[in-house]
């Protein structure tokens, strides 16, 4: 049995909200059916954010399901869908038993019935190839109750603890569904959440998922019974354990990633598991330039060199003041392919603006970012902050959820 494991494909991201994503997703997906159909891939995992809104644009909606449609024509009979937490969950559900006929299995939230988020995947002649525990993003509300008088500890080690509480009970009808199958085929989980060891960068705009103390849970929350583990949330590729996995984002996320390798697993089961890293193309050359005058012009020049279509940002650092940056950057890349996203110059920051002012611009945070530094710049006592930010995190939820009910 071979699966293949992808995550966090972001649907309809822009980047630095300048520039549309589609080409690179389209010439992705296209890779994807490619690399499905030469490896005979039997299991398609995607771990969540399939999207990058839970309101995707109809462009992102068509991506979507022609790929599904298309998956079939290259081989792979089986594909299982989990939420993220940029996913709505009634949007990814509203479809799945029409997607179903096409042996797609949605799952865009944790259920009343752990029993319904467990799936026998089955070759074309009905024979078990794998039991799947396709475990969403868990949701606070989806696995427990908030109760009153309880302090912000205790909020974080209950949602840890129900965490595991969830994928234990999901391991166990899995244990039970094999014994009853008679086969001893691979027993496969997922998840959509931020698992210890995993990386991250600062320009990844992976969203904080839990509130309270809960950065990182454990790779203890996944019992043993588990055979492989294909995680979605990071947009880096990461190792947890040899059987436990973030493949990362297909495509940079920001200017942080230059360089990085994008990837996907495959997983074979035969009387062992073994896995393999399938590196993915590059689609569109982002380059992060940062220095002096000289470096930033030498660089700018051997990149119009190549003729390559090329989205950079350009970080000043030099000792120079260096007023007009932009209008000399524009005479650098004149009649090239290079299109300059993010252009900052350091030297001046620095001259106008405080340390913690200068980091980024406000399309570049987060929500919780930019509360972050309102309550430094404030000078919030450290225990009114962890207070304040649980309160403000609520009300970010609640608007993320109002705005996947209308």
């Amino acid at each position: 049995m071979k699966l293949l494991h992808t995550s966090d494909w972001h649907l309809g991201r822009t980047l630095y909200s300048k520039k549309e994503r589609q080409e690179e997703h389209t010439a992705f997906l296209a890779w994807l059916l490619g690399t499905i159909q030469e490896n005979s891939i039997d299991l398609l995992i995607i771990a969540g954010d399939v999207f990058d809104t839970a309101s995707p644009s109809s462009t992102a909606q068509k991506m979507y399901y022609d790929f599904l449609i298309n998956v079939r024509k290259a081989g792979c009979e089986n594909v299982i869908v989990v939420g993220g937490n940029h996913d709505s969950p009634s949007f990814l559900n509203a479809p799945k038993d029409i997607l179903a006929a096409l042996n797609v299995t949605v799952i865009g939230n944790a259920t009343e019935n752990p029993e319904d988020e467990m799936i026998v995947v089955t070759d074309r002649n009905g024979n078990p190839l794998a039991i799947v525990c396709a475990v969403p993003f868990l949701r606070e509300r989806d696995i427990s109750r908030f109760t009153e008088g309880e302090n912000y500890s205790d909020r974080s080690r209950r949602i840890n603890e129900n965490i595991k509480k969830h994928y234990e009970a999901i391991a166990q009808l899995a244990e039970n569904k094999r014994k009853e199958l008679g086969v001893a085929v691979p027993i496969i989980a997922t998840g959509h959440l931020p698992v210890a060891g995993g990386k991250r960068n600062d320009d990844d705009g992976v969203r904080e998922t839990y509130i309270g103390n809960i950065e990182a849970v454990g790779n203890d929350i996944f019992p043993d019974t588990f055979d492989y583990v294909a995680l979605g949330h990071y947009h880096i590729p990461s190792v947890i354990k040899d059987h436990i996995r973030f493949c990362g984002s297909p495509i940079p996320m920001g200017f942080g990633e230059v360089g990085q390798k994008k990837q996907v697993y495959l997983v074979e089961f035969n009387e062992r598991r073994s896995i393999e890293t399938i590196e993915i193309p590059v689609f569109q050359r982002l380059e992060s330039i940062v220095g002096d005058k000289k470096f930033i012009a030498q660089r700018l020049s051997e990149l119009k060199k190549t003729g390559d279509s090329v989205w950079a940002e350009v970080i000043y650092t030099g000792n120079e003041i260096f007023p007009d940056l932009s209008s000399w950057v524009n005479e650098q890349i004149a009649d090239s392919n290079i299109e300059v996203l993010k252009l900052q110059n350091r030297q001046y920051l620095n001259e106008v603006l405080t340390q913690a002012d200068a980091a980024d611009s406000l399309d570049e945070l987060n929500e919780m970012e930019v509360f972050d530094r309102l309550l430094e710049k404030n000078n919030i006592p450290d225990e009114q902050k962890t207070e304040l930010k649980a309160l403000y995190k609520e009300i970010i939820d609640g608007l993320h959820l109002q705005n996947m009910v209308l």
